[in-house]
């Protein structure tokens, strides 16, 4: 099978820290770029982070902006983002995605994705 699963999402209370992780099977993500989004019910996906084929990452303005690292592991075959100091407004499912290519700036469409972890932000 090729496939994308995230985990490590939870409810947790604000000021809490997580790790997502995206683990790859049936292909490999050395060389792919990938990226990591949030959805809220009722709103649009949008991008929080990217990293391209070498390990270089791209954050986006969002809720996250500048409480966020993305990483990526080629031995293990996966990616994580890890979330500082989680906020309410945080919330939401979040997914990896990869594509055929190395640079984040490319803005080509994501070919594969996970199937979401959900996070919860609340007291």
């Amino acid at each position: 099978q090729v496939q994308l699963v995230e985990s490590g999402g939870g409810l947790v209370q604000p000021g809490s820290s997580l790790t997502l992780t995206c683990a790859a099977s049936g292909f490999t993500l050395n060389r792919n770029t990938i990226g990591w989004f949030r959805q809220v019910p009722g709103k649009e996906r949008e991008a929080v982070a990217c990293i391209n084929g070498a390990g270089g990452p791209t954050y986006y303005t969002t809720s996250l902006t500048g409480r966020l690292t993305v990483s990526r592991d080629s031995a293990e075959n996966t990616a994580y983002l890890k979330m500082n100091d989680l906020k309410p407004e945080d919330t939401g499912t979040f997914f990896c995605a990869t594509r055929d290519g190395w640079y984040c700036s490319d803005n080509k469409e994501f070919s594969h994705w996970g199937q979401g972890t959900q996070v919860t932000v609340s007291s």
